[in-house]
């Protein structure tokens, strides 16, 4: 009995060991909230406004059956988006958020040692999920204005790299790519790297060669499609996103795929948001519209802007990030600052736009001062 309590004693002296893929892994950071409900929230990229009432009224209408499991592979949903995108429900698949899409994508296609392209700064979320999955992030800078700088990201392709992750309109910069751009750069990727295509912020795009992404599925093969609901259907809080992609990679996805990833509830509400969009591209509209507004403003002030094709505007204030944030907040908005680089702000209501303008005023000379 000694014995087997001193093994005992002894095993509980260890602690559990992550793999070490985890180790230093970076933290996602929410945009802030704001210390009051009198601050409006600029800094999430989400959609002003409620709900649309038949979308409401369908949420509180499933609500009644959360008892019961949701369909595996929200097969309704997935029909519906199918027949919205000219496409049969083999190319379709749903998920829980296109971040987890994107996890559900490297998880699937890498391994330790394999490499992920991507622009940076992009999506935050990006060193996060390549990293958990064991692979090495090759970051592409930039090129100037925010753009994808596509030939730099086109040269970093290697033997190694499994993933090339392109993100229009990219975000934090608001600038989108062009479908000749797109093409180009599409031709030059090898057919056995995989070409992640996030369109989360597609709806705002008006720029005069928007990408065609469904043109582009029947002639890549490699090439899957990322779209979400958080956006231009404003359900940000119910995780809905969904997958393009050639019938033999949705099958393998989905079958590695999270059982009833989605809740019910976002099943309901996506595919009803989908019978009213019309609702939504007039609400689309109206951002754009108050997103033009802003912009020519703000260039009126002096400042130096990238062409912004997102519900959001990119600030490049450098090393006054943070202390332009605690302006913003103080003032009665909150915005996104990324430390040393700049401050992504979303496009709201009018009361907290104009209010994003009296701030941007008193901070124009950073801009000034970075050219």
């Amino acid at each position: 009995m000694a014995e087997n309590e001193r093994t005992s004693t002894g095993s509980r002296s260890r602690s559990v060991r992550l793999r070490s893929a985890l180790d230093g892994l970076p933290q996602y950071v929410p945009g802030a909230g704001g210390t009051s409900g009198a601050v409006y929230k600029l800094s999430s990229n989400e959609l002003p406004g409620p709900l649309a009432p038949a979308v409401a009224a369908a949420i509180t209408d499933a609500a009644e059956e959360v008892n019961r499991y949701p369909q595996m592979y929200a097969d309704r949903l997935t029909m519906a988006l199918a027949e919205a995108h000219e496409l049969t429900t083999e190319h379709v698949l749903v998920g829980n958020g296109s971040v987890a899409l994107i996890e559900l994508v490297l998880r699937s296609m890498c391994e330790s040692g394999d490499e992920v392209v991507y622009p940076w700064r992009s999506f935050e979320a990006y060193p996060i999920l390549v990293q958990v999955t064991g692979a090495t992030s090759v970051q592409v800078p930039l090129a100037r204005g925010g753009a994808h700088d596509l030939d730099a990201m086109a040269r970093a392709i290697t033997d190694r790299t499994r993933v090339v992750m392109v993100c229009t309109p990219n975000n934090p910069t608001s600038v989108a790519l062009t479908h000749e751009e797109l093409v180009e750069f599409l031709d030059r990727v090898p057919r056995d790297v995989l070409v992640l295509l996030d369109e989360a912020y597609v709806d705002f795009v008006r720029n005069p060669d928007p990408v065609r992404s469904g043109d582009l599925l029947g002639m890549y093969k490699n090439l899957i499609v990322l779209r979400t609901f958080s956006k231009a259907y404003g359900l940000a809080g119910l995780r809905v996103g969904y997958a393009l992609a050639r019938r033999r990679l949705i099958r393998t996805l989905r079958a590695a795929s999270t059982p009833f990833a989605v809740n019910a509830l976002a099943q309901v509400a996506a595919t009803a948001a989908l019978r009213n969009r019309d609702e939504s591209r007039a609400r689309v509209d109206e951002v754009i519209a108050e997103r033009d507004r802003v912009v020519t403003e703000l260039r009126a002030q002096g400042w130096a802007l990238p062409d912004a094709q997102g519900n959001f505007y990119w600030l490049d204030v450098g090393d006054q990030a943070l202390a332009l944030a605690e302006d913003a907040e103080s003032a009665g908005i909150t915005v996104r600052p990324f430390k040393g680089e700049g401050v992504r702000v979303t496009i709201a209501e009018p009361e907290a736009n104009n209010i994003a303008l009296n701030v941007a005023q008193r901070w124009v000379h950073a801009d000034r001062a970075r050219r």
